[in-house]
């Protein structure tokens, strides 16, 4: 299934368009929550959902989770959910619609725990707009300005998870070779590197560089990210060449706990870790 690769690189330009079924299915919900009298932040804590994703929801921007039905029954009602159960049956998903990510997004949104490996580019949540403009610029089938334009803003506006969500912790683990890349030239690694420094200094925020050589890694499958819902059920993602993978059994996600557990331990430390980065940008 084609994804958003949300965490890192590109996007097709489907991902601006709202679909229509999206936009009805949160027509429905906002008219249902107002029928029962209730704003959208009284929803949103009786359903144990933030505002902020509740509304992204009703505006079609985000596809609602599997058990807001089950979840909305006590504050909406018997018969608003089966209208609510209905209209989720009757969403679409078009071709190139990113439905993994979406999913992943919702969890994301939610996190009071995230964790991130990444081999291949800077996380999503942690890139500076320099460096997402030089990733959007260098996909193929290229992009015009105005979908460069339009991904560059998604991505700084999904970033505003690290400030507005203090108490949720956030863990990075980074391989060096992705700044020694050099993706964009100089000035973008510049840019790269000051901003995750400035990331790190965040109370909620933990940032490690895994270095060059490193004989014990075990993170040669790939990048993987996990995350901790507030009803402590955790989730792993992970992403390929336009493919993605949404993983809730609880076996596989132990497995990559496992793994992440372990990157940790062989990365650097957070202090090590800034020495580096510090290093690394005087060498620039």
């Amino acid at each position: 299934m084609r994804t958003d690769n949300g965490g890192v690189g590109g996007t097709n330009g489907t991902e601006a368009e709202l679909s229509d079924s999206l936009k009805t299915f949160g027509a429905v919900l906002k008219a249902l929550r107002e029928e029962s009298g209730l704003t959208q932040e009284e929803f949103a804590l009786r359903v144990r959902y933030s505002a902020a994703y509740v509304a992204k929801i009703e505006q079609g921007k985000r596809f609602p989770p599997a058990d807001l039905p089950s979840r909305a029954e006590e504050v909406l009602g018997a018969v608003a959910v089966k209208v609510l159960t209905a209209a989720a049956k009757s969403l679409t998903r078009r071709a190139g619609l990113a439905s993994w990510f979406r999913q992943w997004a919702g969890v994301e949104e939610e996190a009071i725990s995230l964790y991130a490996y990444e081999c291949r580019a800077v996380p999503g949540l942690l890139q500076p707009e320099e460096y997402a403009r030089a990733v959007f610029a260098r996909q193929l089938p290229p992009y015009t300005e105005e979908q460069i334009d339009h991904k560059v803003a998604a991505r700084l506006e999904r970033q505003t998870l690290v400030t507005e969500r203090p108490n949720t912790a956030f863990t990075f683990i980074i391989e060096q070779a992705i700044l020694e890349r050099g993706v964009g030239g100089a000035s973008v690694t510049g840019a790269v590197i000051d901003h995750l420094l400035n990331m790190g200094d965040r109370t909620n925020v933990e940032i490690q560089i895994m270095p060059l050589h490193q004989q014990d890694h075990c993170g040669v499958d790939g990048q993987l990210y996990m995350a901790e819902t507030p009803g402590h059920q955790w989730f792993g993602y992970t992403e390929g060449h336009r493919s993605s993978s949404l993983i809730a059994d609880p076996g596989e996600v132990s497995v990559l706990h496992q793994r992440y557990g372990k990157l940790r331990s062989q990365a650097l430390d957070c202090r090590a870790t800034v020495n580096l980065l510090e290093r690394m940008r005087g060498a620039l």
